[in-house]
């Protein structure tokens, strides 16, 4: 700081960057600077807010002349002691160990093949310093997709997206590349093994990844390349089933998971400055089936291949981008069926008849494509088609919850960027979302607009109204006849406080309400703060409120149920609460050593009624068990018995005791704290402490003290971990 202001001055060593060896360079450069209390941002090579900026936008620093980059080869290796201990735990589970002790050895690696080329490499990674997974309730048919933390997988990951377009609205992006899927849960840790009793189970929390690597960066033609390859260890999983004869348990030991292997590379070249790019990807998931456990449930090998593409003129004003991609599985013809059968396509649907179901392939094939077009300015819009066919399949090495789509989305709306005398900046648009399936069939439709606005004291508000008309619903009876969604409309708003504060509000509201009585109620809040230089916090708070008329609950074969295709579908009211609150804090004392908190504690409680079936598809039509038809008892603790017609001809059955199926309060906290200490440049020393709690119990009511009560007597594992990692370069 001197009489002129104040000056910084940046120092990043050649070792971390990529670059030429010619002795004369030009680099693309970019600077920008934060002014927190006036909320403004700052580049050296600017771009008006109606522009599109990014790196064709940077400047250039020229006449640099370098030597040789020094460190071309960097090695991490770590060593590792884990206590695991759990309290209370059933001291007649012959697995259960209060107290586990692990230690651990592995290494990262880090070499410059070329000037622009770098291999990245692990050995047994751990990830024990990573953040925990937030807790969810799924009641649906489909996958959560969790957020990737591992550093591994974060570094670069960039290079590895593909099919995200350029539009301002689109149906939600699915990764082709899902780097979760590498050191996944164990596929068949719920599938016990067949005629085995099982009472008490052990299975791995996730598949042990014995090793991978990554090639990335920059050839000199232009290209920006990223090859990743890892290998996953064979799983096994432990059952136990006593044995009244002998007064003991009896433990069978089956593969859960199997030795497989993740290939994903993905090139994609550049012309006209960055405006025209050009790009494919292809992946490879190989599984050994060598075990005859994993021939009926899972696939031996499966690929993607895929193009894309963006083209941009007028300055970037305008934009099209489009990609296609195919898929190719493989597996038994009791694996290729299951796929056929899963919730992403219900090939089985009884009133599908464009889709063909066959038990005897061993493969399936399909394709997805998609096109967009973009124009940025005051005046913006875009338009998005895509279509994803029956047969399309990516979730060994991506990610996604459906196929058997054409999606159209458009939006269009009116930025005003310059300052008035009431308003900084503000956007409107209108836009709507529609889909369809192969057969024709109406599944999804909505219409809303948007405003947001930037008050002159930087205050902001953003609103947005919806309506839905009643479309047809290919999902509601999980692989059984179609029903309807119902139509609806709803609102929300979201105000927030001026983010140059010491103290950083937001309020959000949400509302919606559907034509046969269903509703969704959404507060949440957040609060963050910077009360020093070192020590920063948030606190996010959710309640959501949730009551839905048509909660599927089970399928039963009934050949009587000849209006819905010889199956019952029943499905139940469901009113569901959920509360969350997510605490973080970082704190730095110096350079080198900081503290890093998370915690959220969850609960959700969900009361089932008014159990009923569907009467007629392609309608609201249901019947209530013991008030429109037939009978229900309760056989035991959550578990019922229907008999659809009293006395008539019509199969009893049984459901209930499942998750999902009736009443449950579940209770959970997960948190995390890291103490990270740099005690010489480029090796760390972890302290780790990690939490959880979940308990389960069978009210349905929420009461809101007796839930977060009943999370600090619900079951606890804490694990304490102590990491050492040393850097090592010549």
């Amino acid at each position: 700081i001197d009489s002129l202001g104040w000056s910084a001055e940046m120092r990043i060593p050649f070792s971390q960057l990529r670059f030429p060896r010619t002795t004369n360079q030009t680099w693309g450069l970019q600077v920008g600077r934060q002014v927190n209390r006036l909320n403004e941002f700052s580049h050296w090579s600017p771009w008006r807010q109606n522009e599109n900026g990014g790196p064709n936008r940077f400047g250039h620093l020229t006449g640099i002349e370098v030597g040789r980059s020094s460190g071309a080869t960097e090695i991490v290796p770590y060593v590792l002691a884990q206590s695991t201990n759990r309290a209370p735990g059933d001291e007649g589970n012959p697995f259960f160990r209060s107290n586990e002790q692990n230690y651990r050895v592995g290494l990262d690696l880090k070499h410059r093949l070329t000037s622009n080329l770098t291999l990245s490499a692990t050995v047994n990674p751990d990830f024990g310093q990573v953040e925990v997974d937030p807790a969810v309730v799924n009641l649906s048919a489909f996958e959560t997709l969790l957020p990737e933390n591992r550093p591994f997988f974060v570094e670069g990951v960039d290079i590895f997206r593909f099919g995200n377009l350029l539009s301002f609205i689109s149906p939600g992006y699915a990764p082709f590349f899902y780097t979760r899927r590498i050191g996944r849960t164990p596929q068949l840790g719920g599938q016990l093994p067949a005629g085995v009793p099982v009472e008490y189970l052990d299975v791995p929390t996730q598949s042990t990844i014995l090793g991978a690597a990554k090639v990335s960066g920059r050839t000199p033609g232009g290209w920006s390349v990223g090859i990743l390859d890892a290998v996953t260890g064979k799983e096994n999983g432990r059952y136990a089933a006593f044995d009244s004869a002998t007064g003991r348990f009896n433990t069978v030991e089956s593969p859960v998971e199997p030795l497989s292997n993740y290939f994903v590379g993905r090139a994609r070249r550049d012309f006209r400055a960055g405006n025209t790019l050009l790009g494919g990807i292809v992946t490879a998931t190989h599984r050994d089936m060598g075990d005859d456990v994993f021939d009926a449930f899972l696939r031996s090998s499966a690929y993607i291949g895929g193009i894309d593409a963006e083209h941009s003129w007028s300055k970037r004003t305008y934009a099209l981008s489009g990609y296609v991609a195919g898929s190719q599985i493989y597996g038994s013809r009791e694996a290729i069926g299951l796929t056929q059968r899963s919730s992403a396509r219900y090939f089985r649907r009884p009133d599908a008849d464009y889709l063909t179901y066959d038990s005897t392939a061993t493969s399936m094939q399909g394709y997805s494509a998609a096109i967009a077009f973009r124009k940025t300015g005051d005046w913006r819009g875009s338009f998005y088609y895509q279509e994803i066919s029956p047969g399309f399949e990516i979730n060994d090495a991506g990610y996604q919850i459906r196929v058997d789509q054409r999606v159209f989305n458009g939006l269009y709306g009116y930025r005003r960027s310059k300052p008035g005398p009431v308003f900084r900046d503000w956007f409107a648009r209108v836009f709507t979302a529609q889909q369809w399936n192969f057969g024709g069939d109406h599944i999804s439709s909505s219409y809303s607009a948007r405003a947001n606005a930037t008050l002159n004291n930087l205050w902001n508000a953003t609103s947005t109204v919806t309506y839905g008309p009643r479309t047809l619903n290919d999902r509601l009876t999980r692989g059984g006849p179609l029903g309807l969604t119902p139509s609806f409309y709803g609102a929300d708003l979201l105000v927030g406080s001026d983010p140059r504060k010491l103290l950083v509000g937001a309020v959000q509201g949400a509302w919606a309400k559907d034509e046969i009585g269903g509703t969704n109620t959404v507060l949440a809040a957040s609060l963050s703060g910077r009360p020093t230089e070192t020590l920063r916090f948030s606190v996010n708070p959710q309640i959501v409120w949730d009551h839905t008329m048509d909660q599927y609950i089970a399928a039963a074969t009934d050949a009587t149920a000849t209006a819905t295709f010889g199956r019952r579908y029943v499905l139940a009211e469901l009113d569901q609460t959920t509360v969350a609150l997510g605490m973080r804090l970082d704190w730095t004392f110096t350079p080198t050593l900081s503290l890093q908190l998370y915690a959220e504690p969850f609960v959700s409680a969900a009361e089932f009624s008014d159990y009923k079936e569907l009467v007629k598809p392609r309608s609201f039509e249901t019947a209530t068990y013991g008030v429109d038809r037939g009978t229900i008892e309760e056989i035991a603790p959550n578990r019922f018995r229907v008999d659809p017609d009293g006395t008539g001809p019509a199969r009893a059955f049984a459901f209930g005791q499942a998750f999902g199926q009736s009443d449950f309060n579940l209770r959970s906290l997960r948190g995390n704290a890291v103490l990270r200490w740099e005690w010489r440049p480029g090796s760390t020393l972890f302290f780790v402490w990690q939490q959880e709690r979940e308990g389960l119990e069978f009210f349905g009511d929420f009461d809101g003290g007796r839930e977060f009560r009943g999370i600090f007597d619900s079951p606890q594992r804490n694990v304490f971990l102590i990491k050492a990692t040393y850097w090592l370069a010549p």
